[in-house]
């Protein structure tokens, strides 16, 4: 079964040896974006103009995208009216973290530490167990920013994630981080995959940069 859009994520954050989040809490938002926009390209959510709707509820056979997707459609059904993106992502961001964090443990990809803190309070952390997803993950998303050598849906939609949520470090820690934000700029912006995808994604962006940046106010203030 191949990994999702947010296990992805969370495995760019996580460090490899402590078991860490790195930039947690953007972090968090991409994840729960991550799954949003794996509901979007299996054909259950739709995302336009800022709003979300569940449009097929069947199960996509992925236990993680499932359990969201249930969530989501259950919440759903009790507005009046198309949610906002960020609405959602506030809501479930939390979440969302906690069950891609568990699928990744699961798959064998990261394996759970407990620990207390000055032996009073406790702690887990999620090291690496098994590196090669996502060696082979930087491996393609740095010949995509180098290359272009792919505009897959699937691909440039998770770059479109990184870039609206600013983790730039995250997916290439070792390159100028302006550098990397103008070439991701130009990959996510062309015609790369179906309108609605592609709209959906712009709104996923807005509505990550709007909350990361008051998450950035939040942290600072």
């Amino acid at each position: 079964m191949a990994v999702t859009l947010a296990e992805e994520i969370m495995l760019l954050s996580l460090d490899d040896v402590s078991g860490v989040a790195k930039e947690r809490q953007t972090a968090a938002w991409a994840v729960a974006g991550g799954i949003l926009l794996d509901l979007v390209l299996a054909g259950r959510v739709s995302v336009d103009d800022g709003r979300l709707r569940v449009t097929d509820a069947t199960p996509t056979e992925v236990p993680l995208l499932d359990g969201r997707l249930r969530r989501l459609d259950t919440w759903c059904a009790k507005r009046n009216g198309p949610p906002k993106v960020t609405e959602w992502l506030t809501k479930d961001q939390g979440k969302a973290v906690r069950a891609t964090v568990e699928s990744l443990r699961e798959r064998g990809l990261v394996r759970e530490e407990r620990q207390r803190v000055m032996g009073l309070f406790p702690i887990t952390r999620y090291p690496e167990a098994d590196g090669s997803v996502e060696r082979e993950l930087r491996a393609r998303l740095h010949t995509v920013l180098t290359d272009g050598a792919t505009h897959s849906a699937r691909t440039t939609g998770l770059l479109a994630l990184v870039h609206g949520a600013r983790l730039h470090r995250l997916a290439f820690p070792d390159l100028p981080r302006k550098e990397v934000a103008a070439r991701l700029e130009e990959l996510t912006a062309g015609q790369w995959a179906a309108e609605g995808v592609r709209r959906a994604i712009r709104d996923m962006q807005a509505a990550m940069l709007a909350v990361t940046a008051a998450t950035v106010v939040t942290i600072t203030s």
